[in-house]
């Protein structure tokens, strides 16, 4: 399990003796009844270790790899979900986008805003863009020291959405930096 904290162990560890005392005063008397039912929740333990280990990773790499080639091409694999997503490091903070082609723009959700230290408060948003949901308010960001794989830009306009935007978006004023090819599942970007 990634990232496993002390306290995440204490709690298991308390959870683990709590399922044993309890076997053992059920079931004193009779050793061969209590070790089967150990047994059984020992089972179900590991059952529900690899079922969040196995929801973990699917949370995680169900977006499709990002790899950087010899030749100095990303390659990208579509997601479980149908989108492409590129990791963008602004700054020293990694932010997901999906890209998405039938945007102008770069769009930031609010969420990732502010782990870029941009405070929403702080923004006028009067300019509009149109989306899949409607009309949302957008305000203008620019986004410095921005890297993907091996390009380098050191300032990007972007806007941030004053909308309910679950992801950030990668429209088309930044991949139009790029050479796009779609082969089956993988996306392969140049410069």
């Amino acid at each position: 399990m990634p990232d496993v904290s002390y306290t995440q162990v204490i709690y298991l560890m308390i959870l683990l003796v709590a399922v044993i005392g309890w076997t053992l005063v059920e079931y004193r008397g009779r050793p061969g009844t209590a070790l089967r039912a150990l047994f059984a929740w020992g089972l179900i333990f590991v059952g529900a270790m690899a079922a969040y280990g196995i929801w973990t990773d699917l949370r995680i790499d169900g977006r499709g790899k990002m790899m950087l080639l010899d030749n100095g091409s990303v390659e990208v694999e579509r997601s479980l979900d149908g989108h492409y997503y590129l990791r963008l490091m602004i700054g020293k903070v990694p932010v997901d986008f999906m890209v998405d082609t039938g945007a102008t723009n770069i769009i930031l959700s609010m969420r990732d805003a502010a782990r870029l230290g941009i405070d929403p408060a702080s923004l006028s948003f009067a300019d509009e863009a149109q989306t899949a949901n409607g009309t949302v308010l957008t305000a203008p960001v620019q986004l410095n020291n921005v890297l993907l794989g091996p390009w380098y830009d050191s300032s990007l306009p972007a806007w941030v959405s004053g909308g309910a935007t679950e992801s950030s978006l990668l429209g088309m004023d930044y991949l139009s930096l790029f050479h796009l090819q779609f082969a089956g599942d993988r996306m392969l970007l140049r410069r």
